[in-house]
């Protein structure tokens, strides 16, 4: 009769053990599922983009990058897929619907280069 108690007592403890195991995860999913979306809110750079920001010197500061995300809602607004955004700083491809800076240049690299497989320019 000892061991059914036991028995018991175990199972409970179990089922005790799995329901708090289950409701952390959700938390934690719907913490996890909000962060990525606000990640994908803002302007991404590829991994390529970002070695190429930093082989060429191109200062990134926050306000500089909220202008780039204000171009490409404008281009967004305007049903742009592949934008050019041309600054002082430099020239930045941006993939529209993914939201993600996917090259960019140097002003001097700018100078006698050809921009193919854009749809749209923005002057900043």
């Amino acid at each position: 009769m000892l061991g059914k108690i036991n028995q018991h007592e175990e199972l409970r403890q179990l089922k005790l053990r799995n329901a708090a195991a289950i409701s952390k995860p959700a938390g934690s999913f719907n913490e996890i599922l909000q962060n990525r979306i606000e990640e994908k809110e803002g302007l991404q750079f590829s991994r390529h983009a970002a070695e190429r920001v930093n082989q060429r010197g191109i200062e990134m500061s926050d306000s500089f990058i909220q202008d780039l995300q204000s171009a490409v809602e404008k281009a967004r607004s305007k049903g742009a897929k592949d934008v050019v955004i041309i600054s002082d700083k430099g020239a930045f491809i941006v993939n529209v619907p993914n939201n993600t800076v996917v090259t960019t240049m140097s002003g001097n690299e700018m100078k006698e280069n050809i921009f193919t497989n854009i749809d749209s320019a923005v002057l900043l």
